[in-house]
Order: C-alpha cells, then structure tokens, then sequence
C-alpha cells in the first residue's frame, strides 16, 4: 500500500442521513476513495469525524427544513475546521437563499449560509434542468479540485449558486450561462459540488479522492 493510499484509509467521514439524497452512492463513491465512512442522523457523530458528507437530491425547502435538526452540529463542526462537503442540493444548502423557495411561493427559506449567496433558476432557452455531463474549468487553487481542470462530470439540477464574493468560486461550468460547479468559503474547509462526484467516473473518483485526503491532514 502507498503512503497515499494509508493516509486515506486513516481519515473517517460521516455522510449526514437527513432524508434525502442517495447516500448509497455516496458512500460508496467515499469507501472507493479509502474513507472509512459512517451514515448518521445522530448529529452527535459530527464532531468526532474527520470529514462531514451533506448529499442531497429535492427541493431547497425540503432540504434545509430535513437538515434543521443537524443545523447547529454543522455550522459548529465547520467553525471547528471540520471539512464539509455538500453535493448537489448539500451544495445549494451551503448559500444563504435560494430562488427555488421564492418560485413555489414559500417565502425566504435560509439556507446554512456559510458561503454567503443565493441560489437561482437557469433562464433562456436551454432545457431545465440541466443534466449529463459537462466541463469542469478550474477557476483557483483548491485542494478539492486538484487533477481535475478540464475534466467531465455529471449534472443533474435546475438552480446553480451565485455566491456574493466571487473568489468563493472554485471552478465554473458553461450551460447557457457560466455557473459555479464548486464553491468553497474563505477558509477553503467548507466546499460543495454542484455535479455528483459519485457518478462522474474517474473524475469524481479523484475529487473524492481529494477530499479524503484533505480530510486526513
């Protein structure tokens, strides 16, 4: 076994079982990339974890209403330095608001908001929701990102985020508009996909990867 291969089997994620989002996949996707992993609602099971997986697939009320239970233990686990990683709707959670909420008449609905920013509808006349595979252009250097500029992934979503600081974003995607495939915040500990890494092949793979390794520093 390479030196890389036990740094990664030394890091523990847990993948937050909130309701939704295929936790299957996920987990399975992390275990390939040498995490010994751990699906919880047990918020008491963030803190002694090396990493924090928020999966999710729906709509963004659905999503932060499931996760309000796990709230405080997230944003806690993130002051703390604790990577955390949301996918696809997880990502979208990561933002302040999201436009989703506003169209089907609910109002303001607050998302984490530890990457300040909102989440919006794609507009013209490309088909929503955007889904297959796309490419990934690496805006600046992250940890999450590292081999993949260039790469594909696979899309499956309607909204994208617009965070406030633009430096949060990681790497961008062309659909119509050039949107933000990975954010993170300043400290680079708290990232999300807008792809599913779980089902981008070898592309996610490596950016799992990347993640576990992160985790295990």
């Amino acid at each position: 076994m390479s030196e890389a291969q036990t740094q990664r089997t030394a890091a523990s994620v847990v993948v937050v079982d909130y309701g939704l989002g295929n936790l299957r996949s996920a987990t399975r996707g992390l275990e390939r990339a040498g995490a010994a992993v751990e699906i919880t609602d047990d918020p008491a099971a963030f803190a002694g974890a090396d990493g924090i997986v928020l999966p999710g697939v729906g709509a963004f009320r659905e999503g932060v209403e499931n996760a309000g239970p796990y709230r405080e233990a997230l944003l806690d686990a993130a002051d703390a330095g604790t990577p955390v990683f949301g996918i696809c709707l997880g990502m979208q959670m990561l933002l302040t608001t999201s436009e989703e909420a506003e169209r089907a008449g609910e109002g303001d609905v607050e998302g984490l908001d530890l990457i300040p920013g909102r989440n919006v509808r794609f507009t013209g006349d490309r088909k929503v929701p955007h889904m297959g595979w796309n490419e990934l252009a690496v805006e600046r250097d992250h940890p999450l990102v590292e081999g993949v500029d260039g790469e594909y992934a696979y899309f499956v979503h309607s909204y994208y985020a617009e965070p406030n600081d633009e430096n949060a974003v990681v790497a961008r995607t062309e659909y119509g508009v050039d949107f933000p495939a990975v954010v993170a915040d300043e400290s680079g500990t708290v990232f999300g996909t807008q792809f599913h890494p779980e089902k981008s092949g070898e592309t996610g793979l490596r950016i799992l990867r990347n993640f576990v390794d992160l985790c295990a520093e």
